[in-house]
């Protein structure tokens, strides 16, 4: 009996440097490298982060150098990457980051940019950024075999976006949540009026809203205290946080503790007493699944993909409105029974997110763009 070889496939993982992309390397790749012969390209940066990864799961690790992003795009993913498929003989590049080769033979990219972060960016340096990201997905897209959104919502969005109706190459697949996200345990009680967020700090995750929320809980509630784990992507904007939190009296109730390993961000979820996610924008949102699988009350915004993945098990305000997040961070930390039934409506939720579905899931759309 002959045993069929497993398809190679290479992982474009150029972009995968920060937040959510890391979540998905270090959850996904071990996965997939049980369905196929996986190899992984990564620049010089990424090895300290990816290669012990690699290593453990049995895949083969492809360095490259660290480039500019505009190098990158345009010549490491265009030239230097499909250079490296066709030499290895993978069969398939998936490329977990918007874009990939234009010109790669058997593409299939994962869609995750909030296009809708342009309304939102007042810099025209900004606001060309980001017009670039969205001719170079469009190119990406127009030549892949297959693509894939990380929710219902991202991709109605990037359908509009880009003036489609629909296009059967574009399937959803939810992100999955890990398994050191739990509750704690029974004798690690959490820290009352410990407020927490968790997300690298730029424009489109609104944190001045939440500010603005804190401030006016603050009288009646003077133990509270917010804590931000996420890196200073927008240093600019991050400033601009700090010089709000000084304005409003704040300063003392507020610490940002910067980036956060994962075992860190577990603990910080077992700790705090109310997760907060004010963001404007996102197609999925990892720490909404992370919380809600921790125990812990949700209080987010009803814009974008936030209300399709908590799926009725969070408290929402609109987005803009520190009034409304302030009355629902508020009933929270006034009705403790309210919190019980709030933090079992979020393990219930949590329940229906896995990393193992998301392979499987990532595994068929491979083999599909194999076979097309």
């Amino acid at each position: 009996m002959i045993v069929a070889a497993p398809l190679k496939v290479l992982v474009n993982a150029v972009h995968s440097k920060s937040g959510g992309g890391v979540t998905y390397l270090r959850n996904l790749l071990p996965l997939l490298g049980r369905a196929f012969e996986l190899h992984v390209v990564v620049q010089a940066d990424q090895v300290e982060m990816v290669g012990p990864l690699c290593a453990q799961a049995g895949l083969t690790l492809h360095v490259i150098p660290v480039w500019s992003k505009l190098a990158t795009v345009l010549v490491q993913e265009q030239v230097v990457v499909p250079l490296l498929a066709r030499r290895i003989g993978a069969v398939v590049i998936f490329s977990p980051a918007n874009y990939g080769p234009v010109l790669g033979g058997r593409s299939v990219i994962l869609l995750r940019n909030a296009f809708e972060v342009t309304t939102l960016e007042e810099r025209w340096s900004k606001r060309a950024y980001w017009l670039a990201v969205k001719l170079l997905t469009w190119a990406c897209f127009k030549t892949c075999r297959r693509a894939m959104v990380v929710s219902a919502h991202a991709g109605r969005a990037f359908l509009k976006t880009f003036g489609l109706a629909d296009d059967s190459r574009l399937g959803v697949v939810y992100h999955g949540v890990g398994r050191a996200f739990h509750p704690p345990a029974e004798d690690r009680p959490r820290i009352p009026g410990r407020l927490l967020a968790v997300s690298d700090i730029y424009v489109q995750k609104n944190f001045e809203t939440l500010l603005r929320a804190l401030a006016r809980l603050r009288p009646g509630h003077p133990g509270l205290h917010l804590q931000i784990a996420g890196r200073e992507l927008d240093p600019g904007y991050a400033a601009g946080l700090r010089a709000l939190c000084a304005e409003l009296g704040i300063a003392d109730a507020v610490t940002f503790l910067g980036g956060q390993p994962p075992q860190r961000i577990a603990e910080l979820y077992r700790e705090a007493d109310i997760f907060v996610f004010p963001s404007l924008v996102e197609t999925f949102g990892n720490p909404l699944v992370e919380a809600m699988a921790s125990g812990i009350p949700v209080v987010c915004t009803d814009a974008a993909a936030m209300p399709e993945v908590v799926g009725g098990a969070a408290l929402l305000a609109p987005p803009r409105d520190d009034a409304a997040m302030a009355h629902q961070i508020g009933r929270l930390l006034d009705d403790r029974d309210l919190w019980r039934a709030m933090a079992a409506k979020g393990l219930e939720r949590a329940a229906a997110f896995s990393w193992d579905r998301t392979a499987a899931l990532t595994i068929a759309v491979l083999r599909q763009a194999a076979e097309d």
